[in-house]
């Protein structure tokens, strides 16, 4: 693998893509507070690596646009854009505008570059998986003039790599899949969706649409967030080493109901705390994304189009963490998810309306603190366009920081895969370390 490898992904065509049957007037989607908290950061980016289709697939990229127009008529907002309205009063507020504008379709070639150059290496080779992304570098806000969807189809030697670039103030990692999945169901020749999107944003009974937040300064639109070097590496395990997790933490302190998640996110934070070496002192932080569509009542639905995720955060000295075993950990880490209830949702939606917080770049990297995102749960291996399921899933530069830990399901029933971001040394230690590694399958 070598540097050249990343300049010779050729762009063949850059199209626009809209939805096949639109009818005016433009529908219009007001903002949540969990989508409007997400406008000063990255678009969410995630990929699948595919072996080549048969020569039968000759128009493959002719027919991808064509299912992704037709796609698009059920996902009007993701051909649409971000729309203003300044009200005069030092405040601005968001929608998106229905108005099939379209969406971005890339068709790249990768000259050199095999499907094992991508998922066999140890490290993750950022400089090839980030160019398989089409709108690198941009930022929720900018999709007032950008698309709010782009999709970049890269030929491999031996395999196809698709590419998805979304908007994060469009919908969170649930929307995200259910979208790739239904243009995968229309790629397969269905007629209509299995599961069609609930367009419809879920707002507090007596809220006064749209929210007005304050006027962006031009340093929030500039600011860079710059990491230090960082290096991804991918960890598989197995389902078999996940229930041993499990189990061992439930039956540190006499509970069943630590989940297997809670039990491997909580290995994983003990290891590279205790990799580490922090001062037993030292304050770490672990932040969890939170589904919030089945915890209220009645519940949204899995299709509802939009974020509907909340950040819960468990704090800890370094020595509490690796003092106390995995299940105290783990423990800990149910308490914060149990305490998310409707009335917490609710609380939090009332105070944001009074005073709107927007994330910034970096604004949620602590020191010492890790933060996942995705979930084993999304349906990524049920993404078929028709000639087979995917090989591998890889993400995207956007929202990359030290300690990121993006969760995927394994290609395997049963299996998760980890995709770390951390310091070279702390990656390269954690691949050294055999009490860590004892429960990673090694491929």
């Amino acid at each position: 693998m070598t540097e050249k490898m990343a300049s010779s992904i050729r762009v063949i065509s850059t199209n626009t893509v809209c939805a096949a049957n639109h009818k005016e007037p433009n529908p219009r989607i007001d903002l949540t507070p969990w989508d409007l908290q997400l406008l000063l950061l990255d678009t969410i980016q995630k990929g699948l690596v595919f072996h080549k289709p048969k020569p039968d697939h000759e128009n493959l990229i002719h027919h991808l646009q064509t299912s992704l127009s037709r796609t698009l008529d059920f996902f009007l907002p993701l051909a649409g854009r971000l729309a203003t309205v300044e009200h005069g009063d030092e405040t601005t507020s968001f929608f998106i505008d229905c108005n099939n504008a379209g969406a971005e379709f890339v068709h790249a070639i990768a000259d050199g570059v095999s499907v094992s150059d991508i998922i066999e290496q140890i490290y993750v080779p950022d400089h090839i998986v980030y160019s398989l992304f089409p709108l690198n570098g941009v930022r929720n806000y900018e999709g007032t003039s950008k698309p709010l969807l782009a999709v970049q189809v890269t030929e491999l030697v031996d395999g196809i790599f698709i590419g998805c670039t979304i908007n994060h103030t469009a919908l969170d990692g649930t929307s995200f899949w259910h979208f790739f999945n239904s243009w995968s169901e229309i790629s397969r020749g269905l007629d209509s969706l299995s599961k069609p999107p609930v367009l419809e944003r879920w707002f507090l009974h007596d809220t006064d649409c749209p929210f007005r937040i304050p006027v962006f300064k031009k340093e929030q639109l500039h600011k860079k967030f710059v990491s230090p070097p960082l290096q991804q590496r991918v960890f598989h395990f197995t389902a078999e080493s996940i229930a041993d997790l499990k189990e061992k933490a439930n039956a540190e302190i006499g509970t069943h109901k630590i989940s297997s998640l809670q039990a491997l996110l909580s290995h994983f934070w003990r290891s590279a705390v205790r990799i580490k070496s922090l001062d037993p002192d030292q304050e770490t932080c672990f932040m969890i994304l939170i589904g919030v569509r089945e915890r209220l009542q009645p519940p949204l639905p899995q299709q509802y189009l939009g974020n509907a995720v909340q950040a819960g955060f468990i704090t800890m000295k370094a020595g509490e963490v690796l003092g106390q075993g995995l299940g105290y950990v783990a423990l800990q880490m149910n308490t914060v998810i149990a305490m998310h209830t409707e009335e917490e949702f609710r609380n939090y939606l009332q105070s944001w309306r009074e005073n709107p917080k927007i994330f910034t770049p970096g604004g949620l990297c602590r020191s010492n603190g890790f933060g996942t995102s995705s979930s084993p749960r999304h349906n990524v291996y049920g993404t078929d366009f028709g000639w087979g399921r995917p090989i591998a899933v890889r993400s995207g530069p956007g929202n990359k920081g030290d300690g990121k830990i993006t969760v995927f399901p394994g290609a395997k029933q049963g299996s998760v895969d980890i995709e770390a971001c951390l310091s070279p040394e702390l990656l390269q230690a954690m691949g050294d370390d055999a009490e860590f590694m004892d429960a990673v399958l090694i491929i």
